[in-house]
């Protein structure tokens, strides 16, 4: 008989950009495979068809805080999933985690695993005390996290840290954790180039903002500019309705006066051909950050922070450069090492290559996690 998997994420786009090796991987291997989800289009419905699996509408609000309407979605999802049976659940980010581990569990699905994908806002360290709605929802999400992972068979971690933090706060117990290297980039698809050396150009590509270092970015742009306007400083990426986020006005009023170039939220590879390095002094809780393993996997050196997630990526002084969260200086220093010693995008562009074939290649990720499932 013919087993199934449900994949369960936040977003569909989610499940294509980052699940689609997987769920090719999957289908090849003669697993039946659903793709759950809240927003599905006739595009993203399309594109999860021509990967062999079945798009379904998923009972979901990504970011809503409204608990009654959380619990009539919870509900739902633990009948749909009734209704599929799947052998096995797989969710990844925090509500289908949270809450698509106790629905599967619900709807006796035999086997439950999910992904902590970093811990996200709620546990990162802002550098200032946390106001009292923001710790009450740290200890809320802990004690849902609590729960929802006592009906997991495995919970999968992409970083060391948050399996130490996890243990340190008794969420679960060391023998439920598996451990992988991310989520994987296609190393095939995502091949190496020889980095631009002139103009020397910086590439910042994520969510614009505050927590991913685009002010300490931007800030360095600035600094250097002063010192050679040849550089290119080129920002990927769109305006978000966090507060947090950039605003239109200081972003065209930055590209007008010449210090950054942003075209948008377009197309990542393209632009990482036209770069020397790639930069994300974030402070967010990352797992391990996609677009840093696409840089290297593209040959890229990496300018990134010392923080969960991040500093997997990069081995200091051999295939880029860990600097400390919020401080700009330190940014500047790395950027002007390239500046001054081009010939090292060059040996640290080479050096991330080897890293990302050896660490992140997604076809060894995927197996490992085939493996996990018991498929």
């Amino acid at each position: 008989m013919q087993k199934s998997i449900a994949l369960v994420g936040s977003q569909a786009f989610s499940l294509i950009n980052f699940r689609g090796d997987l769920i090719v991987k999957l289908v090849s291997g003669g697993i039946k495979v659903y793709a759950l989800a809240p927003d599905f289009s006739i595009e993203t419905r399309n594109k999860i068809f021509d990967l062999g699996a079945m798009p379904i509408d998923c009972p979901m609000s990504r970011s809503g805080k409204n608990p009654i309407l959380d619990i009539y979605n919870w509900f739902a999802l633990a009948y749909l999933l009734f209704k599929l049976k799947p052998d096995v659940f797989f969710g990844f980010t925090i509500k289908p985690v949270i809450y698509g581990t106790l629905a599967s569990w619900i709807a006796r699905v035999p086997k439950r695993f999910c992904m902590i994908e970093g811990l996200g806002f709620v546990f990162t360290d802002y550098g200032v005390k946390p106001p009292f709605s923001r710790e009450f929802l740290k200890r809320l999400v802990l004690i849902l996290y609590r729960l929802s992972l006592s009906k997991a068979e495995s919970v999968i971690f992409l970083n060391r840290d948050d399996i130490e933090d996890f243990l340190k706060k008794a969420v679960l117990p060391l023998k439920k954790i598996q451990y992988v290297n991310g989520i994987g980039v296609n190393v095939s698809e995502w091949k190496s180039y020889n980095a631009v050396k002139s103009p020397l150009t910086f590439l910042f590509a994520a969510r614009l903002l505050r927590e991913k270092g685009i002010y300490e970015f931007i800030e360095a742009a600035q600094n250097i500019k002063n010192i050679d306007p040849d550089i290119r400083f080129i920002v990927l990426g769109d305006i978000d309705l966090n507060p947090g986020s950039l605003t239109r006005d200081e972003l065209e009023l930055w590209v007008n006066e010449g210090i950054i170039e942003w075209p948008g939220h377009v197309d990542v590879k393209s632009w990482m051909e036209q770069s020397s390095v790639f930069v994300l002094p974030s402070f967010y809780r990352e797992g391990v950050p996609r677009s840093i393993q696409e840089a290297m996997a593209m040959g890229l050196p990496i300018i990134t922070t010392n923080s969960p997630g991040c500093k997997d990526t990069v081995v200091d002084g051999e295939n880029g450069y860990l600097i400390e969260v919020r401080n700009t200086k330190q940014l500047e220093t790395a950027m002007l090492s390239f500046i001054s010693n081009p010939q090292l995008i060059s040996s640290m562009g080479s050096a991330s290559r080897r890293i990302a074939v050896e660490k992140f290649d997604v076809e060894k990720i995927n197996q490992r996690l085939i493996n996990i499932f018991g498929l």
